[in-house]
């Protein structure tokens, strides 16, 4: 379905629990065989080898087993050139503790040093491949004891950019930086700007590279890992889909979607700093509680947005969206 929608890469997931300093024999074959479908049908496989709070590798000992569990799949799989090491550190569902006792930013530096033993460790296994890091979510609350503890990308980033000075390492420890631009709701289209406020999104370019910049001397190659608009249900559909929805989605029509999408795929095509942009999901999760971002419904057949999507992915591709405003 990624070759139907014009998308020329895709994301895997593997997520580590400690103790593993290696992934099972099944968990291997598992990514071998969707390395090789991806590849099969043209689309770049990515890895992102991740863990969920309670697992949070916080000591030596389980950094070194999280890096080896990294390594091992990069030595597994040798065509693999792209690894995405965390997934929203800046959040309290992925990162935990966020905040030390003064209300500090604990989770930017125990992510730095997890990225940075990682990153040494996956270089030496394979120099060719590249390694994403960050991987924030758009947005969140800096304030210790308000909400799931989290932060914003702004502050994140800026602290991020602190731990790598402190290190005293001549570069940053990742070849390109992710972001998760969702918008708050679907309702809010790629274009918004957020000048006042902490957070985000793919409108909000020229303040991500000044952030990158300060933190680390220059801007990094720039992943939006993450982006999804979430589409009304037809009435035809209804039966596809089980659970109720949370009331702040804020879905829209398909043709909204679709012109959202097209807009998104324009922008990022036309920031010079962007290598990639890639959409969360490519088919809905039949549970409302999830998301209906796809393109396609659960039953696989397509959305009325697809058709444009995908010709606006594949001019992107060739390099043919225009830029002019």
């Amino acid at each position: 379905m990624h070759d139907r929608a014009g998308f020329g890469a895709i994301v895997l997931s593997s997520v580590w629990i400690a103790p593993l300093g290696s992934p099972g024999d099944a968990e291997i074959e598992r990514l071998r065989a969707a390395v090789g479908a991806a590849e099969a049908v043209g689309i770049e496989p990515i890895i992102a080898v991740y863990s969920f709070a309670p697992e949070t590798p916080l000591t030596a000992r389980a950094r070194g087993e999280f890096s080896s569990y990294a390594a091992a799949i990069a030595r597994a799989i040798p065509q693999l050139r792209c690894m995405s090491i965390g997934n929203e550190p800046n959040s309290g569902v992925f990162w935990m503790p966020q905040f030390g006792a003064d209300g500090s930013d604990v989770a930017a530096v125990s992510y730095y040093r997890l990225l940075a033993e990682t990153y040494r460790l996956l270089k030496r296994t394979d120099p060719r491949l590249s390694v994403i890091g960050g991987s924030l979510a758009a947005r969140g609350s800096d304030h210790a004891g308000r909400g799931l503890p989290s932060h914003s990308p702004t502050r994140f980033i800026e602290d991020l950019g602190a731990a790598f000075r402190a290190s005293g390492a001549s570069r940053p420890p990742m070849d390109m930086f992710s972001l998760h631009p969702y918008p708050a709701n679907s309702s809010i289209p790629p274009t918004a700007t957020h000048p006042d406020s902490t957070t985000i999104g793919i409108g909000d370019y020229d303040k991500l590279v000044r952030l990158l910049s300060g933190a680390f001397g220059a801007p990094l190659p720039i992943v939006y890992g993450e982006y999804g608009i979430n589409t009304l249900i037809p009435p035809g559909k209804r039966d596809l889909y089980t659970g109720r929805r949370p009331p702040t989605i804020d879905p829209v029509s398909a043709a909204r979607q679709a012109a959202d999408y097209v807009e998104a795929v324009r922008l990022a095509a036309c920031q010079p700093l962007v290598r990639m942009l890639l959409f969360f999901h490519v088919t809905d999760e039949a549970r409302l509680t999830g998301l209906q971002s796809g393109l396609f419904y659960p039953n696989e057949t397509p959305k009325p947005s697809l058709a444009a999507v995908a010709a606006a992915a594949r001019a992107a591709n060739a390099g043919k969206l225009s830029c002019a405003t």
